[in-house]
């Protein structure tokens, strides 16, 4: 499979709640969210709400007929209202997601490269997410890319990647 890679814009909202909603759903042995249910919830929806903000960054990837097929999101959250992988104010958090059709051909970590690229390019101090940790395959690509466990909050792991 060829991957295209470019930035994601502020009319890629619909495919980035998408990709939300697969890393949401990334188990299958649980009924499904659907995309109303992490709309209504702001613990949620705050990684996506009033995309794309100045400091917001992220990818998508598509296959050569145009196809996208996973994306990638960065956003810097608040002490008053932070993610779930939330470190600090000056660590923006990472989301990203990979249509299930696609998961474990390489998708996520071209994905995560990119966006790990343009976090040092951007010249931040780091970057931080949140992930539970029966999610073995989402584990192993983080810890392979150099996160660390920074904490643990239930069956989720805040994970950080410091420059």
């Amino acid at each position: 499979m060829t991957l295209h890679i470019r930035n994601a814009e502020t009319e890629d909202i619909a495919f980035l709640a998408a990709m939300l909603l697969e890393a949401v759903n990334w188990r299958g042995d649980q009924p499904p969210s659907t995309l109303e249910s992490i709309m209504g919830n702001p613990l949620v929806w705050h990684y996506l709400s009033d995309w794309k903000r100045s400091s917001d960054f992220g990818f998508l990837a598509h296959e050569a007929n145009g196809t996208p097929v996973g994306a990638t999101w960065v956003r810097f959250m608040t002490a008053d209202d932070p993610g779930y992988g939330f470190v600090d104010e000056y660590i923006p958090e990472l989301g990203m997601g990979v249509a299930s059709n696609h998961r474990g051909q390489g998708v996520g970590r071209i994905l995560l490269e990119q966006t790990i690229q343009s976090a040092t390019d951007h010249g931040l101090q780091g970057l931080s997410l949140s992930v539970e940790v029966e999610n073995e395959r989402a584990c192993a690509l983080y810890v392979s890319s150099g996160f660390v466990v920074a904490g643990r909050v239930g069956k989720s792991g805040t994970m950080v990647l410091k420059f």
